[in-house]
């Protein structure tokens, strides 16, 4: 039989597991899953670099209060006839001519762009935090329900492993009766069929733990996932009484604790700020300034003959006496006053003001997001917590109906398609409480979350 590329990754996959079992296993926890998350997550640690980014930013912000000084050098050669910058006299002569300076300069008035500059890096900064708490309450929500996606397969895998072994159990004790001639042969053909398709549903939920597996591991970002196991450290419970509270209760906490909320009204200040700050390029700037500079130069200066006819160069003065004096000061203060400028400065007021507005609904729409995704948790709270007690009620009528069935079947009163539907059934309903199980504690997690509950005790640094 020829198999596909996946069905292949799926064994290889399964091989490999298989082989690790023998060594020791480390069976992680919810907390332990979410806190080595925290640790090693890659979208954590951009955020946390955005951080450092944003705290840069703070320093470029601060230093635009701070005078610039720059130092300046050069030495050049002049060839041929040009005039000698020293002593400003044209000759053909070769020069060397060397110059110094340090300048300096400050802003002292810009239409207090500096002032808004330093305190929107510092809204910023407050926004990436935010965005950090964000990125970590994600993968906490994320984590939680790839860990909770695990338990249900390993239970459900449970199941049909017990199912298994029982269908084996009653297979054999069916040849039993056969030979005896208590059941007609046709009831075993119908058991080995069940057998069949018991150890296929194995597989399947074989499949279906390890891909959960996988994804979990990868979300934790684990190099080596071959070990990789949880352990079941929850409870279906509402210990913290959620479901007891008012939904407006939960949406008012909610607004005062949730990061996109927070994150959206960040946004929205530094919006109001790009505003203020724009409108400062209306006004007139002064900027104070001073400058140093001094130069030598070197000339080779004929000035005659000597008396053995060679020639006699005139000695330039030595250089650090040019240096002292021909020194000078430049100081003074530049206005600039915007007049005309081709509108940039006015669209720029314009662009920003459109983004203020921007702001102003995505924070509208935050709450409203905010608010609808309180009132849905709840609900889906509610009807998970209905779903599991309804699953509870189901499954102690199905094992009833099951043990009432067996009993008939054990003394030849029922045959065997009729009794595989009774464990067909009864097999569902323990599915189904799985499931209900596990999907009502995620709802509950989401529904503490929005309450100010983390999955962990703290999930911040």
């Amino acid at each position: 039989m020829k198999i596909n590329k996946y069905n292949s990754l799926v064994v290889a996959l399964i091989v490999g597991f298989g082989l690790s079992g023998q060594a020791q296993t480390k069976q992680w926890t919810l907390e332990e899953c979410v806190r080595y998350a925290m640790d090693n997550n890659i979208s954590i640690k951009q955020s946390e670099l955005d951080i450092q980014n944003s705290e840069i930013n703070k320093k470029d912000a601060f230093g635009s209060y701070l005078p610039t000084v720059n130092g300046s050098a050069s030495h050049s050669w002049n060839i041929g006839r040009n005039v000698n910058p020293v002593t400003n006299v044209a000759s053909t002569e070769t020069t060397q001519y060397t110059q110094l300076g340090v300048s300096s300069g400050i802003d002292i008035y810009k239409g207090l762009q500096n002032q808004n500059i330093y305190r929107r890096t510092k809204l910023s900064i407050i926004a990436s935090q935010y965005q950090l708490v964000k990125m970590q309450e994600d993968i906490a929500l994320n984590v939680a329900n790839a860990f909770l996606e695990i338990l249900f397969n390993k239970e459900n895998l449970k199941v049909r492993q017990e199912q298994l072994a029982i269908d084996e159990k009653r297979f054999s004790r069916s040849e039993e009766m056969v030979n005896a001639g208590t059941i007609p042969r046709g009831d075993l053909f119908d058991l080995k069929a069940t057998v069949a398709t018991d150890k296929q549903n194995i597989i399947v939920a074989e499949n279906a733990l390890l891909i959960s597996k996988l994804s979990l591991a990868q979300l934790l970002q684990l190099k080596d996932f071959t070990d990789f196991d949880v352990i079941d450290d929850t409870n279906a419970k509402d210990e913290n009484g959620i479901l007891l509270q008012n939904p407006v209760d939960i949406y008012n906490k909610a607004k005062e604790i949730r990061t996109d909320v927070k994150i959206a009204q960040t946004n929205l200040e530094i919006a109001e700020k790009n505003v203020v700050i724009a409108k400062g390029a209306y006004q007139p700037t002064l900027r104070g300034f001073y400058s140093f500079r001094t130069s030598a130069s070197y000339s080779d200066i004929l000035t005659g003959q000597d008396a053995s006819g060679n020639p006699v160069y005139m000695a330039p003065d030595p250089v650090l006496d040019q240096f002292s004096d021909n020194k000078g000061h430049n100081f003074g203060l530049d206005l600039q006053i915007p007049i005309f400028n081709g509108f940039s400065v006015r669209n720029n007021v314009e662009r920003n003001k459109v983004s203020l507005e921007k702001s102003k609904i995505e924070l509208e729409q935050k709450s409203l997001d905010l608010q609808r995704n309180v009132y849905t948790a709840f609900t889906d709270a509610k009807g998970a917590l209905n779903m599991y007690e309804s699953a509870v009620v189901t499954l102690e009528a199905r094992q009833q109906a099951y043990d009432y069935a067996k009993e008939k079947y054990d003394v030849g009163l029922m045959n065997s398609f009729d009794f595989t539907q009774a464990q067909t059934l009864l097999t569902t309903a323990q599915s189904d409480i799985i499931r209900a199980k596990y999907d009502y504690i995620f709802k509950i997690k989401i529904l503490e979350f929005y309450f100010g509950i983390p999955i962990i005790p703290t999930i911040t640094k």
